[in-house]
């Protein structure tokens, strides 16, 4: 399951090319929750960071297909604790994710995935993009 092309870091999976079928699409919930992300930018890098507080890395998927990262992960609800026993019940929990596309091209093969005190940090290293010589006739 796991493609080997990327760093694998606190068991957070990173797939390439896991295209969701049209069907999948169709038959997934549509009350998945917005996840929250910083998009930046380095001379080398695009970092993307999210802030999930509670969630174990097997609970992420990762997946960038060309220039489209998808992140999913899910936050189950503690069945401990009685409803008549809340008095504010205001954390989300369910499922969460957030596709976007990347603002520059990168190279699929140096991506790492971490997951540290409830933040999660994608790198995303830029492709040396190959430029073309343009020569002139005489």
């Amino acid at each position: 399951m796991l493609n080997n092309l990327f760093t694998k870091k606190n068991s957070a999976i990173v797939e390439e090319n896991e295209l969701p079928s049209i069907a999948s699409w169709a038959n997934e919930k549509i009350s998945e929750n917005p996840l929250a992300i910083d998009v930046y930018q380095t001379s080398k890098n695009i970092i993307i960071k999210s802030d999930l507080p509670g969630i174990l890395p097997e609970d992420l998927k990762i997946s960038l297909h060309n220039d489209l990262l998808t992140i999913k992960c899910q936050r189950e609800e503690n069945l401990s604790i009685s409803e008549k026993d809340y008095f504010y019940k205001e954390c989300i929990v369910g499922s969460f994710s957030r596709s976007i596309i990347l603002p520059a091209e990168v190279d699929n093969h140096r991506v790492e995935a971490a997951l540290e005190n409830g933040v999660l940090t994608i790198t995303l290293h830029r492709s040396n993009e190959n430029s073309i010589e343009i020569k002139t006739k005489k």
